[in-house]
């Protein structure tokens, strides 16, 4: 036998007795284990582990109050209104002055898909705004390409064709980024657009995404009175599907800016400490069809949200919306445990319909999938 054989056959023999070992060592072992043992590592800790992927996102929202405090209160402002009272009784209620002239008035907005949510908005403060501007990508908050859905529908919108302000952008298509990147771009491009359109300082800026609607009375008091912070937010009804299900009256993330050129930036987050109160709605995931449903999921900036490709199920999301459960199984998002436990579960149907934008009342059937009754969807 040649030397190098002899070396190598050495070196297996080695190898083989090391395996061998540690085999023999497992076996003991396992051996050993008692029963209690072998049931907690062989079964207790892979279904504890199963249970943590698939509810942990519930166990960090059930602790949040123990971990986050809730942010700081807002300054409330009450909201006084009536047809037949004077703005210039109104504005007094409120602690303001009327104006010899109303403010100029910009709406901005992002565009995706909400073709029914932007004409019932329209529709609402149309007669308040003096120019509408609105930008539109060819790229969702995710980077999924989409058409641009306001170009196609534009000619519906003709009652504010001389007021509009239309602009595109091309997504960047970034692999992976985080999607309030992507956003955080579009809403850049919207304080562009808004130059583009002629907003001076002084004019108010509504800043808000389109299914968050303000009332018109709430853009005709801001106008016309001196006197509102300079910035200040809406307090709107929040619905989810349509509005029969009233989740709570808690959404603040729309505004009311007097412009100032160099300072004012087209954004959605918190900006101001005051909140005035009752000033419209926000209505959420209110689409006719499950496929607008499946698209936003997948679309917007809490995509991740969509942890199983179950959730997207045309017929489990059918379900969620006429029980009026949540889209992705989770914990209401609260601060506290009073607030967390109580939204727990479905949000209760209410079956009035009264104090909802007035467009939509007066097309009742064109767009009876947002009133209370009509949780069917269409598939397509």
């Amino acid at each position: 036998m040649k030397a190098d054989d002899y070396s190598s056959s050495k070196k297996s023999d080695e190898i083989c007795d090391k395996v061998a070992s540690r085999l023999s060592r497992l076996r003991f072992m396992i051996r050993g284990l008692d029963l209690k043992t072998f049931i907690i590592l062989f079964v207790l800790l892979p279904s504890a582990i199963l249970a943590i992927y698939v509810h942990g996102q519930k166990v960090t929202y059930f602790l949040r109050p123990l971990w986050q405090s809730p942010p700081k209160p807002f300054i409330h402002l009450p909201h006084y209104y009536h047809a037949n009272v004077s703005m210039a009784n109104l504005c007094k209620l409120h602690g303001w002055e009327i104006r010899d002239y109303p403010r100029r008035v910009y709406d901005a907005v992002l565009f995706s898909n909400e073709i029914d949510m932007l004409t019932i908005r329209w529709k609402e403060i149309y007669p308040y705004i003096t120019q509408f501007v609105l930008l539109e990508s060819n790229s969702t908050f995710t980077s999924i390409p989409k058409p641009l859905n306001f170009a196609m529908n534009r000619e519906k919108f003709d009652f504010i064709e001389s007021r509009l302000t239309y602009g595109t952008i091309g997504g960047r298509f970034v692999k992976g980024e985080n999607p309030f990147i992507e956003e955080a771009y579009q809403r850049v491009a919207v304080d562009h657009l808004l130059r583009v359109a002629g907003i001076e300082d002084d004019d108010l800026l509504i800043m808000s995404d389109v299914d968050e609607i303000p009332s018109a009375h709430t853009i005709n008091l801001l106008r016309w009175c001196d006197g509102p912070p300079p910035i200040v937010h809406l307090n709107f009804k929040n619905y989810l599907y349509s509005f029969e299900f009233n989740l709570d009256h808690k959404s603040w993330r729309a505004s009311v800016h007097r412009y100032q050129k160099g300072k004012t930036r087209y954004v959605h987050y918190r900006q101001s400490d005051y909140l005035l109160a009752d000033s419209g709605w926000h209505c959420s995931f209110c689409f006719r069809k499950i496929s607008d449903f499946v698209f936003k999921m997948k679309a917007y900036s809490h995509a991740d949200r969509v942890r199983f490709t179950h959730y997207l199920d045309p017929k489990r999301i059918q379900k969620v919306i006429c029980n009026g459960a949540n889209l992705y199984d989770m914990l209401p998002e609260e601060y506290t445990y009073r607030e967390l436990i109580g939204k727990m579960g479905p949000i209760p149907h209410s079956y009035s319909a009264v104090h909802v934008p007035w467009y939509l009342l007066n097309n009742a059937e064109k767009y009876k999938y947002l009133l209370p009754g009509n949780c069917i969807r269409e598939d397509g």
